[in-house]
């Protein structure tokens, strides 16, 4: 075949395509940490829903209970929620349990129930009584004041006792040692709030005797002395 014959078939042929370079390999420590990854990855979506799903039936408080108001199962309910470890309530197969005993603090619809918040105690004991104690706004303690806190209860006579020869004016004020069974809220517009102390029956008739004459303050022990 003519020369001119074979460049002309070379040309019609057109460029020559280059060698194709194949893909390169992944390498096997690649392969293995992405798989790790993804095992990972998927542990832990497990763990969560776990942790979602891992909820325990507990009793709730479904009205206003009044502190030293006995509980009965139309105050409770049950609620199947998601509990942290730290937080204590009362499970809802113990609810008989609750069911009969005395609310220690004020309970609100809402809230799950604690074993420290009923008492099967009377908060007025036998040989105690109840005073109630009017505070102004001045006279609270900016301390909250919560059923069991041990308080004094302070004799502090007019200006003019001392002259009258009521209570001697060098004496150190009369004290009876009381405990707080509730507080309320301040009422509105005055801002009084009333106090109830639960005292020794030999002492609430003095105590209500110096509110009657408005010559009590009420006085916090310390901690350490509860």
């Amino acid at each position: 075949m003519p020369a001119q014959t074979v460049r002309s078939q070379s040309s019609a042929a057109g460029p020559v395509a280059p060698p194709r370079v194949s893909a390169r390999r992944r390498r096997p420590g690649v392969i293995a940490l992405s798989l790790a990854l993804i095992a990972a990855g998927g542990a832990g979506v497990a763990v969560l829903l776990l942790q979602v799903g891992d909820r325990t039936d507990v009793v709730t408080v479904v009205r206003d209970v009044q502190v030293g108001q006995v509980l009965t199962e139309q105050d409770l309910g049950k609620a199947s929620v998601a509990l942290d470890p730290a937080v204590k309530a009362v499970r809802a197969d113990d609810v008989d349990s609750v069911v009969g005993q005395r609310a220690a603090v004020e309970l609100k619809p809402g809230s799950l129930l604690a074993p420290a918040q009923v008492t099967r105690d009377s908060l007025v004991k036998a040989g105690e009584q109840l005073v109630p104690i009017g505070l102004k706004p001045e006279q609270v303690p900016a301390t909250a004041l919560v059923p069991g806190q041990r308080v004094q209860l302070v004799h502090v006579p007019g200006p003019g006792a001392a002259e009258t020869g009521k209570e001697p004016a060098n004496d150190s004020p009369q004290s009876i040692v009381g405990r707080v069974v509730k507080a309320s809220k301040a009422a509105p517009g005055t801002g009084v709030v009333v106090v109830d102390v639960a005292t020794t029956a030999d002492d609430g008739p003095t105590v209500a005797a110096w509110v009657s004459t408005d010559a009590l303050r009420l006085v916090l022990d310390a901690p350490e002395n509860n």
